[in-house]
């Protein structure tokens, strides 16, 4: 993995840099300048949960990246508690969010893929979300951006204001990238091209919430959410932030390009066939530096879009008196494990930014693990307004008071039936539905490059884990549509098609078709 010491060389545009430690002073130092939330509150305080889609642990409070810069992120979490082991319940965007906004699992719900919206469902349509128990306690509700997955969510049901959609804004003219496999799906394009920060969606996004935060009444608290695009694909950015970083210094993640040979085969069905390009695509297209370029400018848009929504919020009445809480959906592969995307369970998948701060929150950091589904029983505890009994997340609010107090509970994350990562403090164990394992010891091998499931002085570690693998996950649900592997009983199939081994659908190289047969 990446070093986690700060950054020790800088893209060679000065007078960028130069903006950006200006910025960032500027907001370190008036920002947050308020040091005594809690005792200079009064009345129930308010809550702005800000969300950024397909964000992995490339940010400076977590150090995935020794080149990116997010000042705003970075500020935030030193004035707040920042969970460097927090990890999604689903490596996708509508089960993780649906899990997050329920505080269900993903095998509780059935809801593994894009679809079906919960809402749809007849045993979850009644089921008090986040945002509805804030209404139920009082709080005005308000969400701009994408908070569920694509439209889902967007009618006064769930929020009372709804804002500008989630989207990724104009685009250039044509795709900037060859014809990418599996259909050369829109989404998939990157790279730099003449347009304007404003352009975004995510601007327009900010604009909203900025506005919003402006003219809060003082008499009834609200509950805000903001959701990011960014870097979601396709990840288009601005000559000002491209410029931010070098290609000629540019690092790329650690990678192997045998890394799949000690993995089990059933690896591959949890990403089959799909129209984020793999590996073996972005060698033969030198595209991987445009990638990784691409995403580290859209993250360090993004933080701006962050900053801007802190700063309003620090210049309104309700500076003192309000919760933050910051988080990604999932992470995002740039060719590690031959893969780019999400859909898998490794680390660079499922590990996510976590950051709460506010009224009673500590300032430091914890490694106890920590779960996405986490965040609704820790807002209700946070707000005094308790969560359901029946969720299955757990209050963080022991660790936020007391970070070196490590819960021994792992985080679980679903991808699919019978497939389970299991993450604690030191050890991943992947469990798949076929019954094989994966383990590693995250410590000391962050990338995973050691599949250590046959050594037996880890053996014990395993077994810790494996008391945590769920052996009666829901099926999946209902007109459950994109993204989902189901077994029948004369094989498995993907997207509702029959997977047949022999045959994969793009090149899993180094691997042989051979390696898939079970």
């Amino acid at each position: 993995m990446f070093r986690i010491s700060p950054p020790t060389s800088h893209p060679a545009h000065p007078s960028q840099m130069n903006k950006l430690f200006v910025w960032s002073v500027v907001l370190a130092s008036t920002l947050f300048a308020s040091v005594s939330f809690a005792q200079e509150s009064s009345g129930r305080p308010n809550v702005l949960m800000i969300c950024i889609d397909d964000l992995n642990d490339w940010v400076e409070p977590l150090g995935g990246h020794p080149q990116v810069q997010t000042p705003a992120m970075q500020a935030l979490a030193e004035r707040g508690m920042t969970f460097t082991n927090a990890h999604c319940q689903s490596p996708l965007c509508n089960s993780s969010r649906t899990s997050l906004m329920l505080s269900l699992r993903p095998s509780t719900t059935g809801i593994y893929g894009l679809a079906p919206w919960f809402r749809n469902l007849p045993e979850w349509k009644d089921r008090v979300a986040l945002p509805q128990h804030f209404k139920a306690h009082g709080y005005r509700t308000y969400s701009a951006g994408k908070v569920y997955h694509g439209r889902y969510g967007r009618d006064k049901t769930e929020f009372d204001e709804i804002g500008p959609p989630g989207v990724a804004g104009v685009k250039p003219p044509e795709k900037l990238i060859p014809m990418t496999p599996v259909g050369d799906h829109p989404l998939m394009d990157w790279g730099v091209f003449d347009h304007r920060d404003e352009d975004k969606g995510d601007y327009i996004v900010a604009d909203w919430v900025t506005e919003k935060l402006s003219a809060m009444p003082d008499d009834e608290p609200f509950f805000m959410s903001c959701g990011f695009f960014l870097p979601h694909v396709p990840c288009h950015v601005t000559p000002k932030w491209w410029e931010l970083y070098d290609d000629e210094t540019l690092q790329l993640p650690p990678y192997r390009s045998d890394d799949r040979l000690d993995c089990s085969p059933f690896s591959w069905y949890l990403h089959w066939e799909l129209p984020e390009p793999r590996m073996s695509w972005l060698e033969a297209h030198d595209q991987q530096k445009n990638l990784v370029h691409s995403y580290l400018a859209c993250i360090s848009f993004v933080d701006s879009q962050v900053g801007r929504v802190l700063a309003a919020l620090e210049e309104s009445p309700h500076r003192d008196n309000t919760i933050i809480c910051l988080w990604s959906d999932h992470g995002w592969h740039l060719g590690e494990k031959n893969v780019t995307g999400k859909n898998t369970l490794w680390e660079r998948s499922t590990h996510v930014p976590l950051i709460f701060a506010g009224p009673g929150i500590a300032r430091g950091r914890t490694q106890s693990p920590a779960e996405l589904l986490d965040i609704y029983p820790t807002l209700a505890e946070l707000t005094g307004s308790p969560a359901p009994k029946d969720v299955e997340g757990r209050s963080l609010v022991t660790q936020i008071q007391s970070p070196n107090q490590i819960r021994q509970t792992p985080a679980i994350t679903d991808h699919n039936p019978g497939n389970q990562g299991i993450k604690g403090e030191r050890y991943r164990l992947i469990r798949y539905a076929d019954g094989s394992e994966e383990l590693y010891d995250v410590i000391n091998d962050p990338n995973e490059f050691e599949n250590l499931i046959g050594h037996a002085e880890h053996a014990d570690a395993a077994q810790r884990l494996r008391q945590f693998v769920r052996s009666d996950p829901a099926p999946l649900a209902k007109n459950s549509q994109h993204r989902v592997l189901e077994k029948k009983a004369d094989g498995w199939y993907w997207e509702h098609k029959k997977i047949d081994p022999s045959n994969p659908p793009m090149s899993i190289a180094p691997n042989q078709p051979s390696d898939l047969s079970r």
